[in-house]
């Protein structure tokens, strides 16, 4: 049978609660028995040694059997609890008024004698004659014949008669009333702790109906936030403690949920759109490279050089694409790992310049560079970041029209150096700009390149640490900015 943890708690704190209660009793009962014996025994310990003072049971020829029964048995008519006994010097039983057959020993052990001679602390036991290995409260006194002790009066004082009287179930009120004050408590420990093990698993039985009605498999839904009023603020309760940790962890998985499924989606669309963007060109190169198959012989000189460069341009641009697509794998499964330098952005700046001067010429474009004075030195891995440079130079080159202006800007600002890209072309729409740097985007139905140019920038500044973002300037296009560090041990970034 399988129990809840609320029905094994509450088994085993009633079995403990039954153990304890009765233990108590027990222990109760035998404090009241010893309690008794020690009474009895401290108000009767003078009856053998009265009886050895004043009754004559021994002369100087022995025993005399007459006086010892009549007096034994006027003794057990006045009070049938006690049980006298004669015994010799060595413990041995000379005279008694046991009925036929009740006496079981035929000997007394003297050392519990002469303990309560010698005035140990009550109650001291003895042997029972009647009991094979019983032990009871006594009296004991020595017996002096002419001067000289000739034996012991021993007396049992509670005897046979009241055992048989105390096996019918005649237990004192108190006893009784001990006993009924035992079993109330422990029914009211019971219900106590029945109701209190209720009210402690409630938010543990809360909480596994939470994970039980979490869906890993699905959307993680947002969980209730939980009971105040049964839970501690303080956190010191394990369970409230546990309540807490599994709502974080819930979150967390929530949001890592949410997160997968937006890249699953950025990474459907970044596939659709590279498809997209390779079936272009590839078919245009198919197409030239057939007709230049099928027609080479009728084709005049002039067409098939035409033909073959825009087949080479397609080949160039197919080669661009699926180097740009091997560079971003490389960069988002972290097999590139950003090794800062110092180096002078300044210079950097004029030589990607000097890479773009032909295509800004043959595209009617102006190269601009605004560069603030003492510009520090700046502390990144110089290859990524002219590879930033030469993206954002070439997308905005590819968007602005003739006789537009391209335009970079440097200026130190707190230990950084700003970084400005912008152009003079149509800019970016608002629909497009969330995601930006994530999802591809067009401009006046023209795709840029798959957003791979900008995406690729984005995680080689995620690398450094460091954000780009998409600032609106009045007269401008598009226009990104971001900041890299300045170099410490550069004057500028010292006197600054």
């Amino acid at each position: 049978m399988k129990l809840t943890l609320t029905q094994r708690l509450s088994l085993v704190f009633a079995v403990l609660l039954l153990v304890c209660c009765g233990t108590s009793a027990w222990l109760q009962i035998r404090a009241n028995r010893m309690h008794d014996a020690e009474v009895v025994q401290g108000l009767s310990k003078g009856l053998a040694e009265h009886i050895a003072e004043n009754a004559q049971l021994m002369d100087a020829n022995g025993l005399k059997p007459d006086a010892v029964r009549q007096l034994f048995g006027q003794l057990m008519v006045v009070n049938p609890s006690v049980e006298v006994y004669l015994l010799d010097q060595a413990g041995n039983i000379a005279g008694h008024a046991a009925p036929a057959g009740h006496l079981r020993r035929d000997r007394v052990d003297l050392a519990p004698i002469h303990r309560l001679l010698a005035g140990e602390a009550l109650p001291v036991y003895g042997d029972d004659p009647r009991s094979p290995g019983g032990q009871k409260v006594f009296s004991a006194a020595p017996l002096r014949v002419n001067g000289r002790e000739s034996g012991y009066i021993y007396v049992v004082l509670l005897g046979e008669a009241h055992d048989k009287y105390a096996a019918l179930g005649a237990t004192s009120a108190a006893l009784n009333a001990a006993l009924w004050s035992i079993g109330l408590v422990a029914a009211l420990c019971l219900i106590a702790g029945l109701t209190a093990f209720a009210l402690i698993t409630r938010p543990l039985r809360r909480l596994t109906d939470s994970v039980r009605d979490f869906d890993i498999d699905a959307a993680p839904a947002i969980l209730p936030p939980p009971d105040d009023r049964a839970l501690p603020v303080d956190g010191t309760d394990e369970i409230a403690v546990l309540d807490t940790a599994f709502r974080q962890m819930a979150a967390r998985i929530g949001e890592q949920w949410r997160a997968l499924t937006r890249q699953d989606q950025e990474r459907r669309e970044l596939i659709a759109n590279i498809s997209h963007d390779l079936r272009t060109p590839l078919s245009s190169l198919h197409g030239y490279l057939e007709t230049l198959s099928l027609k080479d012989a009728t084709l005049e000189p002039a067409e098939r050089r035409r033909y073959l460069g825009i087949a080479l341009d397609q080949s160039r641009k197919v080669g661009g694409l699926a180097q740009s697509l091997f560079e971003l794998a490389r960069l988002e499964h972290g097999f590139v790992q950003p090794e800062a330098e110092r180096f002078s952005l300044t210079d950097l700046v004029q030589d990607v310049f000097q890479k773009f001067e032909l295509t800004a010429e043959a595209r009617q474009v102006a190269l601009r560079a605004h560069l603030a004075p003492q510009i520090p030195a700046v502390r990144a891995d110089l290859g990524l970041i002219e590879r930033v440079l030469t993206n954002l130079l070439d997308n905005a080159l590819r968007h602005t029209p003739a006789g537009g202006a391209v335009e970079v800007t440097l200026s130190p600002r707190d230990g950084e150096v700003d970084v400005t890209v912008g152009d003079t072309g149509p800019g970016i729409p608002m629909s497009a700009r969330d995601g930006l740097f994530e999802r591809p985007f067009t401009v006046g139905g023209a795709r840029r390149e798959g957003g791979l140019g900008l995406r690729i920038v984005h995680r080689i500044l995620q690398l450094h640490g460091r954000v780009i973002a998409l600032i609106d300037v009045p007269g401008q296009g598009a226009t990104f900015q971001f900041s890299l560090p300045a170099d410490p041990g550069s004057a500028s970034a010292r006197t600054r």
